[in-house]
């Protein structure tokens, strides 16, 4: 039977881990100067990415951690620094790499991971997977996964509208918003990590 709650409870958990309206202007800043069909396939890319990474992890994501010998701060305190290096190129407005490959890297790094599929949102599925103990429990919780990443979609597919209306000098404002957004997610995630560790030494 269809578990009304655990669906709500793990959905808010992830709108808040993943922020929907808050990677708005990063998604802007990140696809900023490609044509709006680029934009959307990206937008599709970086959903089904992050759908792919927490639907792995929530199926074997104990296994997987524990194979590698890696702790969730380690996980927490490496998308940080990941997360701090593109939003350097962000603030210093590095954007001469080749469009094709900048196109796949945006798409799967840092938008479906970690920004999308985050630590977070990584750990909060594992544990709402393990604590379904019934076929109505895993169904609720694997349809709030999926609802989140049809919001995350939507979310990021309609912000191309933005851009038509606050053009090519807006778009560089938001960029360097962006930057400023990313690199405190980035260092809020290590002082998280860090502060882990610390508790669990």
């Amino acid at each position: 039977m269809f578990d009304v709650a655990v669906f709500g409870s793990l959905f808010l958990t992830l709108f808040v881990i993943m922020d929907p309206p808050g990677i708005t202007p990063i998604f802007l800043g990140l696809t900023a100067g490609r044509p709006a069909k680029v934009q959307q396939r990206m937008a599709f890319q970086a959903v089904c990415v992050a759908f792919g990474v927490i639907s792995v992890f929530g199926l074997v994501g104990h296994q997987i951690l524990d194979y590698l010998h890696v702790s969730v701060p380690a996980l927490m305190i490496a998308g940080g620094l990941l997360l701090l290096l593109i939003a350097l190129d962000l603030l210093t407005g590095k954007t001469d790499e080749p469009k094709q490959t900048k196109d796949v890297n945006v798409a799967l790094v840092p938008l479906g991971m970690p920004l999308l599929a985050g630590p977070g949102a990584i750990v909060s599925v594992i544990l709402a997977v393990q604590d379904a103990d019934s076929v109505g429990t895993q169904i609720s919780v694997w349809a709030a996964i999926v609802a989140m990443h049809v919001v995350l979609w939507l979310v990021m597919r309609y912000s191309l509208l933005i851009i038509r209306v606050i053009k090519d000098g807006g778009v560089v404002l938001v960029t360097r918003l962006a930057g400023m957004m990313l690199s405190a997610i980035a260092v809020q995630q290590i002082i998280n990590g860090v502060l882990q560790v610390i508790e669990g030494a």
